[in-house]
């Protein structure tokens, strides 16, 4: 092999080993300190001047224990069920379909002729930073009612439902934002590289409440025994946005579906999951509370 031969086979050898140690240095760059939880940022700071008022114990065998003030932390409730909701199905997330959307997770909806599932769905934020508290559904008087969940630049209280792909009961796990862009979680999140540039890996181990992580309700016997944490009143108390219309349609046009209704799919809905995103309405806006929210039910 001649000179000019080596020559060219080491400056290869030495451009590939550039790239690498660049895409190396790119991935650090995204992937936060192992010492830290990225997503610690997800939950409002809470200080003396927030405070919130917990659950009461639960009554024995069973007894309907009284609500809390739930206006300290979630959306007034929309729907009221006799019975409670099925168990949360196991389903696969479709990978996001950009950088920027936010998974907001399936849950069970309350109709006359029973429970049906609206499919978890990616979701353009109404405006930047935007995050989503899951709604959820709490026993309380004797009957169950379903709170709706709300966007907010920080998560609060969603009962302590583990409904997976970061929603582990507290707080949120799949994500944060930095610099006006949403970086994902790849321990939590179906993520596709070559479409999602922004990521990172954090295993949270996070203590979420008791109770089986299929259970999908708060309060009562059988339900996820979960107390509201300051942080989730210091959330609340932040300027929030209700659901947009295109999550009410989203939700509102499965209760036409036999295959996700309860007593049909023996808790297995026909589609757990969509793949096709939510447009965002970029007219919704947060407000504080004092002023009243827009609301969209």
């Amino acid at each position: 092999m001649n000179r000019l031969s080596r020559f060219a086979i080491g400056l290869s050898f030495a451009a590939a080993a550039a790239f690498c140690v660049a895409a190396v240095a790119q991935d650090q760059s995204q992937d936060p300190s192992q010492d830290q939880d990225p997503a610690s940022v997800n939950v409002a700071p809470s200080g003396p001047s927030y405070t919130t008022q917990a659950p009461p114990p639960q009554a024995q065998q069973g007894a309907p224990a009284p609500g809390p003030d739930d206006q300290d932390y979630a959306e007034q409730p929309t729907e009221t069920a006799s019975q409670p909701p099925p168990p949360l199905p196991d389903y696969q997330q479709p990978p996001p379909p950009a950088d920027g959307y936010i998974w907001t997770p399936g849950y069970w909806a309350w109709s006359p002729t029973g429970y049906y599932w609206v499919p978890g769905a990616w979701v353009e934020p109404p405006y930047p930073a935007a995050l989503w508290t899951p709604g959820y559904w709490g026993f309380y008087g004797g009957r169950y009612l379903f709170y709706p969940g709300h966007w907010g630049l920080h998560i609060g209280f969603y009962g302590g439902i583990n409904y997976g792909f970061g929603y582990v009961g507290l707080g949120y796990e799949g994500g944060y934002w930095r610099g006006g862009h949403f970086f994902y979680n790849r321990v939590y999140n179906n993520v596709n590289p070559r479409v999602v540039h922004n990521v990172y890996s954090y295993n949270a181990h996070v203590n979420v409440a008791r109770g089986n992580p299929r259970t999908s309700y708060h309060g009562g016997t059988g339900g996820v025994q979960a107390r509201p944490r300051p942080s989730d009143a210091a959330a609340w108390r932040e300027p929030t946005a209700p659901r947009m219309n295109s999550q009410v349609q989203h939700a509102q046009s499965y209760s036409k579906v036999q295959g996700q209704y309860a007593a049909q799919n023996h808790g297995k809905p026909a589609q757990p999951a969509v793949r096709q995103p939510l447009p965002a309405d970029h007219n919704v806006k947060p407000q504080s509370h004092g002023g009243g929210n827009q609301q969209h039910h």
